[in-house]
């Protein structure tokens, strides 16, 4: 069986620094931060009053009121990001055969609002069941891909992983999966989140693994900063159209980049927890190196995991110190995290498109806030700190962790013939 090359010709972004890619692009390589009080529901009285919102969203703008009505929050953002992506691909039903394209989406958590809002309602109310007869289809989490195949007629596979922080990243690779072994002609993948809601907050301020800076939430998110105190919670998510190689250079597809590589691991570890010395992104990276072929030293740039925990940070050095080895010190590096907070099951998808664009614009975004780097990371090691940097970016790698031990990391590469 021959295997097929699978390239990028569309993206989508819907963040908390831009709405759009550009935007996006534009925040990213301007170190902004995203970071502010909470604006969706009443913050005060919890630990972390401040999240990375999506901001000046307006559903209606983009899809009718009697269907957004039928949508959490979570698969608002998905549509809205895989309609840009799919404009930006320029898929239409003279270019495309529908039945041959896919949807396969990633979001951690789902309809996490949309739950509180039903429980909380019923909790409150006289005991009588009165419930929104949308509740459940709003609340799973694959309605966001059944939202996208309905919108635009696609036809091919269709589902949403569901790997906590790793399940966009999990969704792009079973994407890129079906089309190097023909199943389908392209796939529009990625995903969203949207768990800035009370109980998202109340939740992981109860495992201690939110920032605290409630004074100054801009500078909040600052991985591989020695003064870091926990992620910062963000929303939104991104897009991804992978298609057949041929298929895109016989229509005349603008092509960004190609994807050779993706990998897997688990940790068996810990729930929540890292494995101490990083095995499980020392393997990860290592299975995507393999998959793509390459070696560590042909990696440019690492969009890191980076969420700004005592924990997580220096464990994914430690792993790229010891698969890259000398090597680590000529890579670039950098969490942009530190400016869009962290999407969750979402953040493997807007980490992928900043990845894709910085080998489009040959610029590493940076690591904002980092002011005192963490005395166990070795000080020769390129994080990018709060500035942009102009640089050759051939090829790019982009990893997720998540809870339960899940790993899975992306490479991007410059396209050649």
């Amino acid at each position: 069986m021959s295997i097929k090359r699978v390239v990028v010709t569309g993206l989508g972004a819907l963040t908390p620094i831009g709405n759009t890619v550009e935007e996006f692009w534009n925040g990213l390589s301007n170190g902004v931060s995203g970071a502010a009080p909470i604006t969706r529901f009443d913050a005060s009285q919890f630990k972390t009053q401040f999240a990375c919102e999506v901001k000046n969203f307006e559903v209606t703008e983009f899809i009718p009121r009697q269907d957004a009505r039928k949508m959490d929050l979570f698969a608002q953002f998905g549509v809205v990001i895989a309609d840009q992506a799919v404009a930006d691909a320029g898929i239409t039903d003279d270019n495309f055969d529908k039945n041959k394209v896919g949807v396969i989406w990633g979001s951690g958590i789902g309809g996490l609002k949309t739950f509180e809002e039903e429980v909380t309602g019923f909790a409150t109310g006289n005991g009588t069941p009165r419930f929104n007869p949308f509740f459940i289809p709003k609340m799973i989490a694959d309605g966001v891909s059944g939202q996208i195949s309905i919108r635009h007629g696609f036809r091919g596979p269709n589902y949403v992983t569901v790997s906590a922080c790793s399940s966009a990243n999990n969704a792009i690779i079973d994407a890129f999966n079906y089309i190097r072994l023909g199943r389908i002609i392209a796939c529009i993948t990625g995903g969203s989140e949207a768990t800035v809601a009370a109980a998202g907050i109340g939740g992981f301020n109860a495992l201690k693994a939110l920032s605290e800076r409630n004074d100054d939430p801009q500078s909040a998110s600052r991985p591989y900063d020695r003064d870091r105190d926990g992620f910062v919670l963000g929303e939104g998510g991104g897009a991804l159209v992978l298609e057949e190689y041929e298929h895109a250079k016989a229509r005349g597809a603008k092509i960004y980049c190609e994807l050779i590589g993706g990998g897997f691991s688990s940790d068996a570890y810990h729930i929540t927890a890292p494995h101490p010395d990083g095995y499980g992104a020392y393997l990860s990276m290592k299975d995507a190196l393999e998959d793509a072929k390459i070696s560590p030293e042909e990696v440019d740039y690492i969009n890191t995991h980076g969420t700004s925990t005592p924990l997580g940070d220096p464990q994914e050095i430690k792993a790229i110190e010891q698969l890259f080895g000398e090597h680590t010190y000529k890579v670039s590096i950098s969490s942009t995290k530190s400016m869009t907070g962290h999407l969750l099951g979402g953040a493997g998808a807007v980490e992928s498109v900043a990845s894709v664009l910085s080998i489009v614009h040959q610029t590493v975004p940076p690591t904002i806030n980092l002011v005192n780097i963490d005395e166990s990371i070795d000080p020769r090691i390129d994080l990018t700190p709060n500035k942009a940097k102009q640089r050759k970016i051939d090829v790019a790698l982009s990893n997720c962790f998540g809870f339960g031990g899940h790993n899975a990391t992306l490479i991007f590469r410059k396209i050649s013939e």
